[in-house]
């Protein structure tokens, strides 16, 4: 079976790898992340998002959105990713998705324009204090909702922008343990934001702790409960993956450029047979990653039986891809790769912080294992 992209989303990729080479390149990427203070949310940038529809790609047409699918976001991600590009775009759409998926049709009708058009800013909060992506360690009060809403308690951590976040989806679990999903409006009471450090300067993360803050369960939608989280992180995983492989693929192509113009000896790097052998290798390993993305884009589009084990495969992959390609760039960049003048440690950071976002390699193998095994 032939499986590739259509020509619209080529062309869908093209635009955004355009804008971003014109309108924010590494030399913007740079003053991102050598602004330590700043809220990492470049306004240009993300004007020129909503202005190209990556935004409102998976909002339904009536809710202003271009209706279109996670094989259309990926794309978006991968070219992202390859810019090394900051912002809180995985987060907005995230949180768009939740309400697609479980939000009612009033919830729907409140939110969805205002994250398509890029006037609100969302982020999903879905990794609580146990460690786990299902919202554990976040929970509902056990005296239940008065006129809709819940109050939850505990903290969830790491989460993308939550400091410019108007809208938070919060994964939280009830007294009986089951999971669901709930909407924290920024300023709400009992809500802190504590900002955290991290290596990647491409992005801001945070903590945001919850004291009997009011939410408002999603509810209404074709998701609830325990599918609607699982669902919600199959996409996010998804989209992280193909983030990872477009910073993956960019590494690698700096590096082969880079490679057959340095020369040692009289003659190019490229030319030495144990580089050669080890961009091949990664060549391999970042287009197969590229292609299990792809699937499991289409797996979650077209509920395919096996799209848990396709998303588990494309994250796995595409984290190992990522840290590979990235890795070798610093090395095979010779003593400049090292430095802090140099872009390599924009796309190295990126990777180790991005790979065990909505699980790491190694858990997704085993639940590949338990999936395919047990």
């Amino acid at each position: 079976m032939f499986f590739a992209l259509t020509d619209d989303q080529q062309a869908f990729a093209t635009t955004v790898r355009e804008f971003l080479a014109d309108r924010f390149d590494l030399d913007a990427v740079r003053g991102v992340v050598e602004d330590p203070h700043g809220d990492g949310h470049p306004v240009s940038l993300w004007k020129g998002l909503a202005d190209q529809g990556a935004l409102a790609v998976l909002v339904p047409e009536e809710h202003d959105g271009l209706g279109l699918g996670l094989l259309d976001a990926q794309v978006v991600a991968r070219e992202l990713g390859r810019g090394v590009a900051p912002g809180p775009w995985t987060a907005t759409v995230l949180a768009a998705e939740a309400l697609r998926l479980a939000g009612s049709p009033e919830q729907q009708a409140a939110w969805l324009p205002g994250l398509a058009a890029g006037e609100t800013i969302g982020t999903v909060a879905l990794r609580g204090e146990a460690g786990s992506w299902d919202g554990r360690g976040i929970t509902v009060d056990a005296s239940g909702q008065n006129d809709g809403v819940s109050r939850l308690s505990g903290t969830a951590s790491p989460v993308d922008y939550p400091s410019v976040a108007g809208l938070i989806v919060v994964a939280a679990t009830d007294p009986s343990g089951t999971p669901g999903l709930f909407l924290v409006e920024s300023g709400a009471s009992g809500l802190a934001i504590r900002d955290q450090e991290t290596y990647d300067g491409t992005a801001r993360v945070g903590a945001v702790e919850l004291a009997d803050t009011p939410a408002e369960p999603l509810g209404g939608g074709t998701l609830s409960g325990a599918a609607a989280v699982a669902a919600l992180m199959a996409r996010g995983a998804v989209l992280t993956a193909a983030d990872l492989v477009g910073v993956a693929r960019e590494a690698l192509t700096r590096t082969v450029d880079y490679d057959r113009e340095r020369k040692q000896f009289g003659v190019p790097v490229g030319s030495f047979q144990a580089i050669k052998h080890t961009m091949a290798d990664l060549h391999v390993a970042v287009t197969m990653a590229e292609h299990a993305v792809l699937f499991a884009a289409h797996a979650v589009d077209t509920e395919d039986p096996g799209v848990d084990v396709a998303v588990a495969v494309a994250k796995a992959k595409a984290a190992d891809a990522a840290w590979a390609a990235t890795g070798a760039m610093i090395q095979f960049f010779g003593g400049i790769g090292f430095t802090w003048e140099h872009e390599a440690h924009f796309f190295y950071k990126r990777a180790r912080r991005r790979a065990p976002l909505f699980g790491s390699a190694d858990e997704h193998r085993a639940r590949l294992a338990a999936l395919t095994m047990d």
